[in-house]
């Protein structure tokens, strides 16, 4: 059986959190994946900190922003300690700050190779999570998401498979060039054109478009330690989550 993680931003809007961790548990996912608001304030951390308790799951990654990661290392740190988090994750660079050029993506990758420093000190790794337009070519041809990476060897890469495929990217190059650098991958899928349009197009994993098999076994091929379902917005959490759950077990 693969020990599989769960992205909790997919179950943002079915509180409770300890519901949530519960019901995980019971279908027999291992680890979660935090996200920002998790660890926003005290009051969001004391659940999620007694969720993990009382199930026995753990979070060995969790997304942060940028801007806490430079602004306030020491409470990064503090949280990832708390949490027995490995692995840091960026997320998102929101439209307005996105770079434009080769030297901005460059200086973007620079940005976090300094913070994936200041986490080596203590032991762990950061991440960087992909969308779409990383994958968009600049007029030189080159893409974002490899500027990024060329800037930042120490910079591990949460592979978002969906997002690229939506970008009209080959899902299997990054695999091909990045290796076990994807230390993370998201299992995400795709509706076919037209459905699930009240669920922004996305499916439950292996339920979708995508050769998931094919996929997910050549990521772990090459060294990818965890994966983490993730869906953006379910109409129905318990139902990605046991769906998605039974057929990564088929992978």
């Amino acid at each position: 059986m693969t020990a599989l993680s769960y992205q909790l931003y997919s179950s943002r809007m079915f509180p409770p959190l300890e519901e949530t961790l519960k019901m995980l548990a019971e279908i027999g996912y291992a680890h979660v994946e935090g996200y920002g608001a998790l660890v926003a304030d005290a009051d969001a951390m004391d659940a999620l900190e007694r969720g993990l308790h009382a199930t026995g799951l753990t979070m060995p990654s969790c997304h942060v922003g940028l801007a806490m990661c430079e602004g306030e290392p020491d409470a990064v740190l503090a949280i990832a300690e708390r949490f027995g988090i490995e692995t840091v994750v960026i997320p998102f660079i929101m439209p307005d700050d996105r770079p434009t050029d080769l030297s901005g993506w460059l200086a973007y990758g620079a940005r976090l190779s300094a913070v994936a420093e200041k986490l080596a000190a203590s032991g762990r790794r950061l991440a960087y999570h992909n969308h779409d337009f990383e994958f968009a070519p600049l007029p030189d041809a080159s893409l974002p998401i490899d500027l990024i990476f060329e800037a930042a060897p120490d910079v591990l890469f949460e592979y978002d498979v969906a997002w690229a495929v939506r970008a009209g990217a080959d899902p299997m190059a990054p695999i091909d060039r990045y290796g076990a650098r994807i230390a993370i991958a998201h299992l995400k899928d795709l509706a076919p054109d037209g459905e699930a349009t009240d669920e922004d197009g996305w499916a439950d994993v292996g339920h979708g478009t995508m050769a998931w098999p094919t996929l997910f076994n050549a990521m772990k091929s090459a060294g990818t330690q965890h994966f983490a379902a993730e869906h953006d917005n379910p109409s129905d959490h318990r139902r990605f989550a046991q769906r998605s759950f039974d057929a990564a077990q088929t992978f």
